[in-house]
């Protein structure tokens, strides 16, 4: 399995995503973007650099005049500044310069974190995206957003990056645990219910396929939301319009995420920001019930959450207020007209924000 999707600007393309079952691929790819002999840098984390980061750099050896690997603690607690200071540090140490590379090994944290490092050091060195979670190869890996948190403030601090490329090697999906996998589900089941009914009926049909993660299969929707992601990023790379519908879960969801501390996955918090989207999306009267009820109950099959327990509702109030995506005119949600048709709306009510936390909450009499 061999494919390639070009990312444009302005009609003119700027990088390519590249769709392998291995890292056989990398080394030509980097050479064809005039990599040799610049120094390198992977930058992974405690889980992912163990299984992948000696494999890539073997890969590379060739290719750079030095490669180097750092790593960080796995998890979202590490993307902060303490994380940017310590990689940036190691950039100096080992005399980066502008030419020089970042190959951002890992899943959504670490495409994130290094992708700021390399915009922000020596005011902007490139980088190359090796996504290895499902969430990761699906979303984050693809746009160019990037950035840390701030206490409260998920992604608070951040930059627009491109990168040079993004390598995505699916056969990685067969290390991944459950959890991560069905995560990295919500964010695929998104892009199907903010503008392609076809591709959400098609993951629908294709559910044992995915759960086995069939090679094809899962090969076809990977390369469907980045095309997806694509077509929304070449139209609003800065995020001034239709780019903030990928927000759709995002919201609400980012306050629970933080609400919780992190213990649950960004994929699960999307899946009950999701559910509460598309709840306001009825009370408001754009989405018609039946469909409400069938959005939310489809997110069980993927294993994925539709009630929380334990959650203050006026904390994760104030917390969505505080949401970077708030403007002046409110909070500006993505919601949906129907399955497939998404729209932002800046006039979701507190009353409104309140009712969609009260459905996904947990009742023990079900009701």
């Amino acid at each position: 399995m061999s494919s390639k999707l070009s990312v444009s600007m302005n009609k003119k393309p700027i990088y390519d995503i590249l769709f392998e079952d291995s890292f056989d691929a990398l080394a030509n790819a980097l050479r064809g973007l005039d990599m040799e002999g610049c120094s390198a840098v992977i930058v992974t984390d405690s889980t992912v650099g163990p299984h992948y980061a000696a494999l890539v750099e073997e890969s590379v050896k060739d290719v750079f005049s030095s490669c180097f690997t750092v790593s960080f603690p796995a998890g979202e607690k590490s993307k902060n500044l303490e994380t940017v200071k310590m990689l940036t540090e190691q950039f100096v140490e080992h005399h980066l310069k502008r030419r020089d590379v970042v190959l951002a090994l890992g899943g959504g944290v670490v495409g994130d974190v290094a992708g700021f490092c390399a915009a922000i050091y020596m005011r902007g060195i490139r980088v190359v995206q090796i996504p290895t979670t499902l969430l990761a190869q699906v979303d984050s890996s693809v746009g160019g957003k990037t950035g840390v948190d701030l206490d409260a403030y998920k992604n608070m601090i951040g930059a627009f990056k491109m990168p040079e490329l993004v390598y995505i090697n699916t056969s990685v999906l067969e290390t991944l645990d459950a959890r991560q996998f069905y995560s990295g589900m919500a964010e695929a089941l998104k892009y199907g219910l903010i503008m392609d009914s076809s591709f959400y009926e098609w993951m629908l049909t294709k559910l044992y396929e995915i759960h086995e993660r069939d090679k094809a299969v899962m090969a076809e929707l990977i390369e469907q939301c980045c095309i997806c992601k694509a077509k929304i990023v070449e139209r609003d790379p800065l995020e001034q319009s239709d780019r903030a519908l990928l927000n759709f879960g995002h919201t609400i969801g980012h306050a629970i995420e933080k609400y919780k501390d992190f213990q649950l996955l960004h994929g699960e918090c999307v899946a009950l920001g999701s559910v509460a989207a598309a709840y306001i999306s009825w009370q408001k009267g754009k989405l018609a019930k039946d469909e409400y009820y069938e959005i939310r109950d489809m997110f069980v099959p993927f294993n994925l959450p539709i009630s929380i327990e334990d959650i203050d509702a006026q904390e994760i109030l104030r917390l969505t207020k505080s949401d970077k995506k708030a403007d002046k005119g409110g909070v500006r949600f993505a919601l949906l007209k129907r399955v497939g048709k998404a729209y932002l709306d800046s006039g979701v009510t507190d009353e409104e924000i309140l009712a969609g936390i009260a459905e996904i909450e947990y009742r023990e009499d079900g009701e």
